[in-house]
């Protein structure tokens, strides 16, 4: 897997790698209207119980992009995550250090664009 495009974290007794694809941006358009707006949804989540389930959501996709990747690359059968497992193997506490592999990954994800961004200027 592409350590420069994920983030690593454990949950139960296995690790996975958190990856923003092309694929997990469009979920995320999709339920927040685009990246942007992600993280001021996050902080203004109503409840306790809003913002759990925004944050297993977004680690149960961000988690299968690997093991998506993994499965079409490698012909591999791995699980996918489920936002159940996730909360039957976290505890509250883990999931709000999880935000900062979550900022991680995302930041990996747009990383790229931004650089390719700007060496295409310069090439104009």
């Amino acid at each position: 897997m592409d350590k420069d495009r994920s983030a690593t974290i454990k949950i139960g007794q296995r690790e996975y790698q958190l990856m923003l694809t092309t694929k997990a941006t469009k979920e995320i358009a999709k339920r927040y209207g685009g990246l942007e707006h992600l993280g001021e949804k996050l902080m203004k989540a109503e409840n306790f119980e809003m913002a759990l389930d925004e944050i297993i959501w977004l680690i149960t996709l961000l988690a299968n992009q690997s093991i998506l990747i993994d499965n079409y690359l490698l012909g591999e059968k791995k699980e996918l995550l489920t936002e159940e497992m996730v909360e039957l193997l976290t505890s509250p506490l883990e999931l709000s250090t999880y935000k900062e592999a979550i900022m991680e990954a995302m930041y990996k994800g747009t990383k790229r664009e931004i650089e390719s961004e700007d060496t295409s200027e310069k090439n104009a």
